[in-house]
């Protein structure tokens, strides 16, 4: 097989880290750009408390005003069931749960335990069901912890495993910190692969170590064949020091096509993308 998949995550991923608050027509001028380029899944909003993430408090409105393309599934973050239920009003198509394989940074993230974040989840999960709307899982720290140091790779096997049986189609595994290296990348997914077939995971890299090609690289050689990236290489984690810079979706299709893999992307959609990116977040309004 010579297709991959980049799952787009820049207008969620990519902006909620923003410090200056991105007006919503852009946002969706953003979205609907990226709607044009050939993407089959675009992370397009996040219904979390506007207190810890203010940059998303007009996800709701985003969703609603985006031009929504044929084939392109809209997903939305949503940690707990009120998220659901707004983002099942704002018409997403499908949503995300996510938790963290170190203690450390899930009781920074999400003030509560591993165990308690996916208690928290059962009941969006029934919802979800109900509703008939996928449910991607993501996970944290699959490598590196910014307050617990090197994540087991069993933690992360086990983690994935009850994602995957409490209803996730597809676990993707996040270099949070962009610390990974491919050995580190290796070590983990061959222990979440006796968990989760390759089909059904995806890696989701920083490249804040400048290591992310390599560790996408790497993960090619486990079979994994969906990457997450955030088109301009915007983003970060507001609760992991250090971690500016999710992968740039323009170089990872760069990469892949170089190296003989099929992306289905437009190079100059996506460069034109990129620049409205970049000017979202260092131009004015």
């Amino acid at each position: 097989m010579t297709e991959v998949e980049i799952f787009e995550v820049g207008p969620r991923d990519g902006l909620q880290n923003e410090r200056r608050f991105i007006p919503t027509e852009k946002k969706v001028a953003l979205v609907d750009c990226l709607s044009r380029a050939g993407f089959r899944r675009i992370e397009v909003a996040s219904f979390v408390s506007p207190k810890w993430v203010p940059q998303m408090a007009d996800s709701g409105d985003v969703l609603r005003q985006i031009t929504r393309a044929g084939g392109v599934s809209y997903a939305a973050l949503t940690p707990n069931l009120m998220g659901l239920n707004a983002a099942l009003a704002a018409r997403a198509d499908e949503v995300a749960i996510f938790a963290s394989a170190s203690e450390g940074f899930s009781r920074a993230n999400l003030n509560c335990s591993i165990a308690e974040s996916l208690n928290r989840f059962v009941p969006v999960m029934q919802a979800a069901e109900q509703a008939g709307i996928p449910v991607r899982g993501y996970i944290s720290c699959v490598t590196d912890c910014p307050y617990d140091g090197p994540t087991p790779p069993a933690e992360v096997a086990r983690l994935a495993g009850q994602l995957s049986a409490m209803g996730c189609y597809e676990i993707s595994l996040g270099d949070t910190i962009g610390k990974a290296v491919p050995e580190s990348i290796a070590a983990m997914l061959r222990a979440v692969l006796d968990e989760v077939p390759a089909g059904r995971l995806a890696g989701h890299f920083h490249d804040t170590g400048g290591m992310a090609l390599a560790n996408i690289e790497a993960s090619l050689a486990q079979g994994v064949r969906v990457f997450d990236a955030a088109v301009g290489g915007l983003g970060g984690c507001p609760y992991a020091p250090g971690a500016s810079g999710n992968v740039a979706t323009e170089l990872v299709h760069e990469w892949l096509t170089g190296m003989g893999w099929r992306t289905g992307l437009n190079r100059e959609v996506l460069a034109q993308a990129a620049r409205m990116a970049r000017d979202l977040c260092h131009g004015e309004d």
